[in-house]
């Protein structure tokens, strides 16, 4: 890995959120994540990607792959008034809440794949 990956690798923070929603707000939950997704991606400098998804068979299972420039970016997006009224918003829908923090394999990589989603 190069010098430069190498230190990118460091200050990028990955987190994959994962969330279990009650099923009957799960149609309503997924209106306001979608929401609060793009406003952050769209206004927010420090946030390179937050993606939601969630499993096909249990769809109350939903993941959310969230990447910032670092650890200031994400300590800027939760104040942002669109996460705040994304967390207040859901938070009697959610069951559970689990973040798990991880570390990049490859950034390398990983940039030439946000790259060929531009074109």
């Amino acid at each position: 890995m190069s010098n430069y990956a190498h230190s990118q690798q460091r200050e990028i923070m990955v987190r994959i959120s994962e969330i279990e929603i009650h099923p009957e707000h799960l149609e309503k939950y997924k209106e306001i994540l979608k929401i609060e997704a793009e406003a952050s991606v769209r206004l927010e400098v420090g946030v390179i990607a937050i993606f939601p998804m969630f499993q096909k068979d249990k769809p109350t299972q939903v993941r959310i792959l969230e990447m910032y420039k670092d650890q200031q970016a994400y300590q800027s997006h939760l104040k942002t008034e669109h996460f705040q009224k994304y967390k207040t918003g859901t938070l009697h829908m959610v069951k559970s809440l689990n973040l798990v923090d991880m570390e990049a394999l490859d950034m390398e990589t990983a940039a030439h794949i946000f790259r060929k989603q531009i074109k």
